[in-house]
């Protein structure tokens, strides 16, 4: 019995240190930065022409490389301008794909941020609107505003960038 009084005093003073020495470790969020992170300001929306051809640089990309794809222009408010499903793509794609590009308008940054940010333990991202954690969108930025964006899906999150950063290099 004393030995069992023993070993629950031990337990509860090593919870108790052990909340103590973590109560003192600082918190990475807490830091407040000098500068404004993702702080691109938005610019005048990418218009239909522009749009076709940043997709028609991402799926030319793809079919290069033997990948369907689906991939989607929105301009710099979020709102769908243009739009390609590669013929024996994937049906979830089609919303992952809008998805991707309205989260990096919105947000002013790639999706792929997200992703690394979750898979940090960043996990109060995943409680924000509209966000996805996966890469493949990427902010259409020109002359430093942002114009509109880009969201690639089909393949892995790997492929899906290498499309998407194809297709928003040719707006410079």
């Amino acid at each position: 019995m004393k030995f069992k009084f023993h070993a629950r005093a031990i337990a509860v003073a090593g919870l108790l240190l052990a909340g103590a020495a973590g109560a003192q470790q600082p918190n990475p969020l807490d830091a407040v930065p000098e500068k404004m992170p993702f702080d691109v300001p938005y610019g005048a929306p990418i218009g239909l022409e522009r749009a076709d051809a940043v997709l028609a640089a991402a799926v030319g990309e793809a079919r290069g490389r033997g990948w369907k794809m689906v991939c989607a222009v929105v301009d710099s408010g979020a709102s769908l301008v243009s739009f390609k499903r590669m013929d024996g793509a994937q049906l979830a794609s089609v919303e992952i794909a809008q998805h991707k590009a309205r989260a990096a308008a919105k947000y002013r940054r790639e999706t792929k941020a997200f992703e690394g940010g979750v898979q940090g333990g960043l996990n109060y991202l995943l409680t924000l609107d509209d966000l996805i954690a996966s890469r493949g969108g990427i902010p259409l930025v020109e002359a430093g505003r942002i114009i509109g964006a880009i969201g690639c899906s089909g393949g892995t999150g790997s492929q899906d960038e290498v499309v998407a950063r194809t297709g928003a290099a040719g707006v410079k």
